[in-house]
């Protein structure tokens, strides 16, 4: 029997299981999974809040170092709150620590895969998504270029993804309710940058999307269209 491929996947609230009390919040990683054959595992260690450096000084690339093992896999998806003061800059400091992160899962057998961050959803007069992630996404390319790290460019597909359904429908991608629709949020709630589960799954897809676009040997395990069409 074939051993089970580990995912890993390292970064902020985007991509981290949310708790039941925030549902329908989801992160892509909680739904990944859902994507792929069985005989793949997802661990999803993002977390809430995270940076690229708080992600290491906690502890949690070791507590990754410590179970990935060869032919596992590493996706890395920062930049949202390295933004934040306590956070880093993107030429220097955000790339040295994603270079953690890469010679970590290398040092370990594994795959190092960059994923540039999810589009927030805010959209200019003419119905386009304004970007408001600065410098990290192109940082990160920069560096997945340097370090030949296969590369997902989630923030132009988001950008798309988000568009095609435009400044109204896009609302169904994120927690939008008005006041006592939802028992979660009773006073109602308009986030912009925290998906769904529907929008998870949408954001999950561009991610297994571009696991095959880079032509990695995972992506032989991502279940076709018409298996997964019922997800």
């Amino acid at each position: 029997m074939e051993k089970q491929i580990q995912v890993f996947l390292a970064g902020d609230s985007t991509v981290s299981d949310c708790p039941p009390h925030e549902a329908p919040m989801a992160g892509w990683g909680q739904v990944l999974d859902r994507l792929f054959s069985q005989d793949v595992k997802v661990q999803n260690h993002a977390k809430g809040g995270a940076s690229t450096n708080s992600f290491v000084e906690e502890g949690r690339l070791q507590a990754i170092s410590e179970k990935i093992s060869p032919g596992d896999y590493l996706l890395v998806q920062f930049g949202h709150n390295d933004q934040k003061p306590r956070g880093t800059e993107p030429y220097s400091t955000y790339q040295q620590y994603l270079r953690k992160f890469a010679e970590t899962a290398r040092g370990k057998g594994a795959v190092p895969v960059f994923v540039t961050s999810v589009q927030r959803r805010r959209f200019d007069a003419d119905g386009r998504i304004e970007h408001t992630l600065g410098e990290y996404p192109e940082a990160m390319k920069a560096l997945a270029s340097e370090l030949d790290v296969p590369v997902i460019d989630l923030l132009l597909k988001t950008k798309a993804l988000y568009e095609a359904y435009g400044v109204e429908e896009s609302k169904r991608l994120f927690v939008w309710f008005d006041p006592n629709v939802h028992p979660n949020y009773p006073e109602g709630i308009q986030d912009n940058t925290h998906f769904s589960e529907e929008g998870a799954l949408e954001v999950a897809k561009l991610v297994a999307e571009g696991i095959a676009e880079c032509k990695l040997p995972l992506s032989r395990h991502l279940l076709s269209v018409e298996e997964n069409s019922d997800v």
